[in-house]
């Protein structure tokens, strides 16, 4: 036990320093910090928010931590709903003034049975005023752990956004949302990107023009969205077989509810909607947008 409890203790130094900087500063700021409660979970969203420093002139800075349903509201990239997979954020948020907020934030979709890992980042910011809000980022994701030789059979690896070959991505999101009340409100979203395929794909291309756009609205415990993607290979490219118009299409529609103990219930469809075939074509085979429903549920711990 008291070899467990030094190296905590020196864990902890760090902590009391800033406490320390804090209450010089800001008289009682380390106590007003303490009597707050330890953690806040946010209406609707499993997401957890923990304070850590807050300044004289207003400034906060908190620590966030999110469950599947935050990631999945925050990327436009599109995992299998029925894959069974493992997700998992983190992030810091500073609020420089009542109405700005500077953030940044990784997120990790892992699969139990592949060793598949897509990890993302992001960084931007976000201007509140009332029940108004907008906020701008860039971010990233990346397969730290893809085998170097090409897969060349499809379906051993669990897909994202219906490409077994995915490697990478970029992209430039901006969110809106508008509150109706206390726990209601409407959310808008939309990102432009690229993603990079493997070299050797069996799609024949090695990177894709993205965009996404999305609604959702939530009232209580229940929220919708629906998202609609395109693909389209970047033009221009010598070894790009397909006609310079060719893209593909799709919408997802899910609806969540958020349960008391900290689970949620969701039930959705992937490619409600989609234009192109999943089936093989003289150039290759497309990008999978089979429909898929789903029922789900989620328990964060």
């Amino acid at each position: 036990m008291r070899r467990l409890l030094a190296p905590l203790l020196l864990c902890l130094l760090p902590f009391t320093a800033v406490g320390q900087g804090v209450g010089g500063a800001g008289g009682n700021m380390t106590d007003q910090l303490l009597m707050q409660p330890p953690a806040q979970m946010a209406q609707g969203q499993s997401a957890l928010t923990v304070p850590l420093w807050r300044g004289t002139g207003g400034q906060v800075f908190v620590l966030r931590a999110g469950g599947e349903n935050q990631i999945l509201r925050n990327t436009p990239l599109s995992f299998h709903a029925v894959d069974s997979n493992s997700t998992a954020s983190a992030g810091l948020q500073y609020n420089l003034s009542p109405n700005w907020q500077a953030n940044a934030g990784v997120n990790q979709h892992s699969w139990v049975n592949s060793p598949l890992r897509v990890v993302g980042s992001e960084v931007g910011a976000t201007y509140l005023n009332g029940p108004y809000s907008l906020g701008v980022s860039v971010g990233t994701n990346s397969t730290p752990n893809s085998p170097s030789l090409p897969r060349v059979l499809p379906g051993v690896l669990p897909s994202v956004d219906g490409l077994t070959g995915f490697d990478s991505s970029s992209q430039f999101n901006a969110r809106g949302r508008l509150a109706l009340g206390a726990s209601s409100g409407v959310d808008l979203g939309a990102s432009v990107g690229r993603i990079h395929l493997l070299p050797g794909n069996l799609l024949g291309v090695s990177t894709l023009d993205q965009k996404a756009i999305s609604f959702g609205v939530d009232h209580g415990p229940i929220s919708g969205t629906i998202v609609g993607r395109t693909m389209q290979p970047l033009a221009g490219l010598p070894s790009n077989g397909y006609n310079p118009d060719r893209h593909w299409d799709s919408i997802d529609l899910g609806v969540t509810w958020h349960l008391p103990w900290q689970g949620s219930l969701s039930v959705g469809a992937q490619n409600l909607w989609s234009s192109g075939a999943s089936a093989s074509t003289p150039v290759g085979p497309e990008p999978d947008q089979s429909r898929t429903p789903y029922v789900q549920y989620h328990q964060d711990l």
